[in-house]
C-alpha cells in the first residue's frame, strides 16, 4: 500500500482535489434525506413518514431515470476536454440541456397518469396516499431546474472543475434543509413543507450553477455562442448513448422502487422503517459517488487522450480509494447504526424494528464498493451498452431471482436480495472491464 501510495502521489492528490469537493458535497444529499426523515418522523404518526417515503421514491425514480442526462454528459464532456475540443464542449452544454427540458417538461405532463400507477403498485392506506399526493404534486413542478442542474453539473464535473459541483450541491441542499426546517417544524407545513423546500432549492441552485457555467465557460473560452451546434445527427448520438444509460437507470429504479412498494405491501411499518433504513444505503452511495465521479472525468479524460496505461491507472486509484471508504462506513455503521435510527425518528415501533435489519446495512458498503466505482469508470469510457448489459443480468439474477427465492423471509428477503444485487453489478463490471482491457477494446 504505502509503495503504491508513494510510487503515484501526484496522481492520488490529483484524483483526491476533484474527488473531495464531491464527497463533502455530496454528504449533504444524504443529510437532506436524514432532515427530511426526521423532521416527518417526529409528526408523531408513522403515516407522515410512510406517504413522504412513497412521495419521494416516485419523485426520485423520475429523477434518477433522468440521470442519463448526467452521465452521458460527463463522459462525452470529459473525452472532449481530453482532446481539448471547445466546440464540442460548448456544442455538448446547449443539446444536453435541451434535452433536459424536453424530458423535465414530459414528467410534467405525465404526473396525473403517474399519481395512479403510484397508488395502484403500493397499496398502501388511504392516510398514506394523501401525504404521498400531497409531496409529489407540488414537487413535479421542480423537474425543468432540477434536470437542467444534472447536465450543469455534469459539465463542471467533465472538465474537471471540482469545486463547481461542490458548490452547486451545497447551495442546494443548505437551502433544502434550512427551508425544510422552517416549512416544517416552524410553520407547520407538514409534508408539503418538505416538498416546498425542495422545489425553492432546486431553482436556486439552478441560477446559481448557470452563472458558474457561464464563468467558467468565458475563462476556458469555451465558444458558446458559436452556431452549428444543433443537428439531427448530433442529437440522434446524444439520444443514443442515454438510451442505453436510460435502461440501465430504469431496471436500478425499479430494484429500489420494489424495496418501497413492497414494504409497503408488507405494512406501513416496514415502509416507514426502510425509509429509516434507505438512508444508509444513500448516505454510502453518494459517498462512494464522490470517488466515482472523479473516476468520470479522468478515465474520460484519459480516453480522450488515447492512453489505456492512464485509463487503468486511475481505475486502480479509485478503487483504492473506494475500499478504504467502503471499510470505514462498515465500522461507522456497526458502531453507530442504531443511535443514527432514533436520531430519525421516535416512533417505538419503527425504531424497534429498524434495529432487526440493520445488519444488512452495516455489511452493504462492501458489498456495494465495486457497483459504485466502476459505475463511474464506464461513465468515462461512455460504454453505456456495457452498463445496460449487465444491470439486466444482475437485476434477474441477484435482486428478483434471489427475491424470489427467499420472499418468504419478507423484509429480510428484500435486504438479501437488494445485497446480492449490488454485489452481482460490481462483479460483472470487473469481469466486463478484464474483457476490454484483455481484448485492446478500452479506447472503442
Amino acid at each position: 500500500m504505502k509503495k503504491f501510495l508513494s510510487r503515484h502521489k501526484a496522481h492520488h492528490k490529483s484524483l483526491l482535489l476533484l474527488a473531495g469537493p464531491m464527497i463533502l458535497s455530496n454528504i449533504t444529499v444524504p443529510l437532506l434525506g436524514l432532515v427530511d426523515t426526521a423532521v416527518i418522523g417526529h409528526l408523531g404518526s408513522a403515516h407522515f413518514l410512510a406517504g413522504i417515503a412513497l412521495g419521494a421514491t416516485v419523485i426520485s425514480l423520475l429523477f434518477w431515470l433522468a440521470g442519463f442526462l448526467r452521465m452521458s454528459t460527463t463522459g462525452l464532456v470529459a473525452q472532449a476536454y481530453g482532446k481539448k475540443d471547445y466546440h464540442q464542449l460548448a456544442g455538448l452544454l446547449k443539446r444536453s440541456l435541451v434535452l433536459a427540458l424536453l424530458v423535465a417538461f414530459t414528467l410534467i405532463a405525465l404526473s396525473p397518469l403517474i399519481k395512479h400507477v403510484m397508488a395502484y403498485l403500493s397499496g398502501s392506506s388511504s392516510e398514506v396516499l394523501a401525504q404521498a399526493y400531497r409531496y409529489f404534486e407540488i414537487r413535479i413542478f421542480s423537474a425543468p431546474a432540477a434536470l437542467c442542474n444534472l447536465v450543469l453539473l455534469a459539465w463542471m464535473l467533465g472538465v474537471h472543475y471540482g469545486k463547481g459541483p461542490f458548490y452547486l450541491l451545497l447551495v442546494t441542499n443548505l437551502t433544502n434543509i434550512a427551508l425544510d426546517i422552517y416549512f416544517v417544524v416552524f410553520l407547520d407545513w407538514q409534508v408539503a413543507g418538505a416538498a416546498w423546500a425542495s422545489v425553492i432549492a432546486d431553482y436556486i441552485a439552478f441560477i446559481f450553477a448557470l452563472f458558474l457555467v457561464l464563468k467558467l465557460a468565458k475563462n476556458m473560452a469555451v465558444p458558446l455562442l458559436v452556431g452549428g451546434w444543433f443537428s439531427a445527427q448530433k442529437m440522434w448520438a446524444l439520444l443514443s448513448l442515454n438510451r442505453d444509460i436510460f435502461i440501465r437507470s430504469l431496471i436500478l429504479q425499479l430494484c429500489f422502487s420494489f424495496m418501497t412498494f413492497y414494504g409497503a405491501r408488507i405494512g406501513d411499518i416496514t415502509l416507514a422503517v426502510n425509509a429509516v433504513l434507505l438512508n444508509f444505503l444513500m448516505l454510502v452511495s453518494f459517498a462512494l459517488d464522490g470517488i466515482a465521479y472523479a473516476s468520470e472525468a479522468k478515465v474520460g479524460q484519459a480516453k480522450g487522450q488515447g492512453s489505456v496505461r492512464r485509463i487503468h491507472l486511475w481505475v486502480k486509484i479509485s478503487v483504492f480509494w473506494g475500499a478504504l471508504f467502503a471499510l470505514a462506513y462498515c465500522v461507522f455503521f456497526a458502531l453507530l447504526g442504531s443511535q443514527i435510527i432514533t436520531l430519525l425518528t421516535d416512533v417505538p415501533q419503527v425504531v424497534s424494528a429498524a434495529n432487526r435489519y440493520l445488519p444488512w446495512l452495516i455489511f452493504m458498503p462492501l458489498a456495494a464498493m465495486s457497483c459504485f466505482l466502476f459505475d463511474g469508470i464506464f461513465v468515462g469510457l461512455t460504454r453505456a451498452k456495457d452498463m445496460r448489459n449487465t444491470m439486466v443480468f444482475s437485476a434477474l439474477v441477484g435482486f428478483f431471482g434471489v427475491f424470489w427465492v427467499f420472499s418468504s423471509w419478507q423484509n429480510h428477503g428484500l435486504w438479501l436480495a437488494m445485497s446480492c444485487f449490488m454485489l452481482l453489478r460490481g462483479v460483472t463490471l470487473i469481469a466486463r472491464y478484464w474483457q476490454l482491457r484483455q481484448t485492446n477494446q478500452l479506447l472503442n
